[in-house]
């Protein structure tokens, strides 16, 4: 193939572009928000379950305190009742005796339900302490990963409007290019890691980056100015320039 030596440097520009082109594609990729982010969504759906759990068992605890008190509150109730009848010094000795005993064990009870009651509220405390240390967690995960959702927008804003800046060099630079080169150089940059073209650098392959061999050596430093060279080992298409050593 002949091409003009100017369209085959320009065609390591357009490479250059390409290469960056790739670097950026792959920063968007490997941006360290995208693993931040996904570490965050892991903690946030794992404290989530947590706070689910919390929150009901302080439910039920909740429950509890409000059944504590109802039994509570039946004794107080009962026992007022009878007081009011021994006061009221009604019905017969044997009654009133009676409803002495009464009142003494529900004094008993009452203090035994207190009891119950005071260790249902010192749980249903506890964890309406977890409960709020928990939401506080939750607010201050949720802070971070906007913040880094933002940090990551923001990087991917930058890297688009580099990628939109390259695209547009090249463009400019194609038409520089024949078009049989340019197709050349495309289909051998789609099977070579997205390196078609690469520059003959002081007898080394800047595509391999391997020396070549005396014949080749030979060969290229008798080859005409406009004829496209092809790199032996990876056949990228290979630019003379003055640092070439041919």
């Amino acid at each position: 193939m002949i091409a003009d030596p100017t369209a085959q440097r320009t065609l390591l520009k357009v490479q250059a572009l390409d290469t960056r082109s790739q670097q950026l594609a792959h920063a968007r990729k490997t941006l360290p928000q995208h693993a931040e982010l996904t570490r965050l969504d892991g903690l946030l759906a794992a404290l989530d379950t947590r706070l689910v759990n919390a929150r009901t068992a302080l439910s039920d605890v909740q429950s509890e305190v409000a059944r504590a008190e109802s039994d509570v509150q039946l004794v107080r109730d009962r026992a007022a009742r009878n007081r009011g009848r021994l006061d009221a010094g009604t019905g017969t000795a044997k009654d009133l005796q009676a409803i002495q005993h009464e009142l003494e064990s529900l004094a008993r009870r009452q203090a035994d339900l207190e009891d119950i009651e005071i260790e249902v509220m010192e749980r249903a405390e506890t964890l309406e302490s977890e409960v709020a240390d928990l939401d506080r967690q939750r607010a201050e995960l949720v802070a971070e990963a906007r913040a880094t959702q933002a940090a990551r927008d923001e990087a991917l804003a930058r890297l688009a409007a580099e990628d939109e800046a390259v695209a547009a060099d090249r463009a400019a630079l194609v038409p520089g290019v024949a078009t049989d080169l340019l197709a050349l150089y495309d289909k051998i940059r789609a099977g070579a890691g997205g390196v078609g073209a690469a520059e003959l650098r002081a007898r080394r392959c800047g595509g391999c980056q391997l020396e070549l061999n005396p014949v080749d050596v030979s060969r290229f430093a008798t080859a005409a100015p406009d004829e496209v060279l092809r790199c032996e080992e990876c056949r990228r298409i290979l630019v003379r320039t003055a640092e070439s050593g041919l």
